[in-house]
């Protein structure tokens, strides 16, 4: 009587860590965005509890503090500064495009204000 093997085949294992690579590769490449998105997010956030009024002292505040965060995607000048019942909200949008491989890639679109509200794919 004869046994069933059970296990997998070198032609599995080979497809199986392609596949993860692959998925490895994407995620390296998808992160820093996302990471720089949310950093940003968490500046305009803390320069709208800070109290300032003025629009230039609120994009003074967003380039000292950008800089020491490295935040490149979002400029002072990409700010939209409003009010909102008397409070100040401070948001922004932009589009970042990830290179692939060859003429592949991938549009991300973000988007948040002070007050929480976001849109990130």
């Amino acid at each position: 009587m004869r046994k069933d093997q059970r296990g997998l085949t070198l032609t599995g294992l080979i497809v199986g860590a392609i596949l993860l690579v692959l998925v490895a590769l994407l995620a390296m490449k998808v992160a820093p965005p996302y990471l720089e998105f949310f950093n940003a997010k968490k500046l305009i956030t803390q320069i709208a509890n800070e109290g300032k009024t003025s629009v230039g002292d609120i994009r003074q505040a967003f380039d000292l503090k950008s800089s020491v965060d490295d935040v490149t995607a979002v400029r002072s000048s990409d700010l939209e500064i409003t009010k909102d019942g008397g409070e100040i909200v401070i948001s922004f949008a932009y589009r970042k495009e990830i290179a692939l491989f060859g003429n592949a890639g991938i549009y991300l679109d973000f988007a948040a204000d002070s007050k929480g509200r976001e849109r990130a794919p």
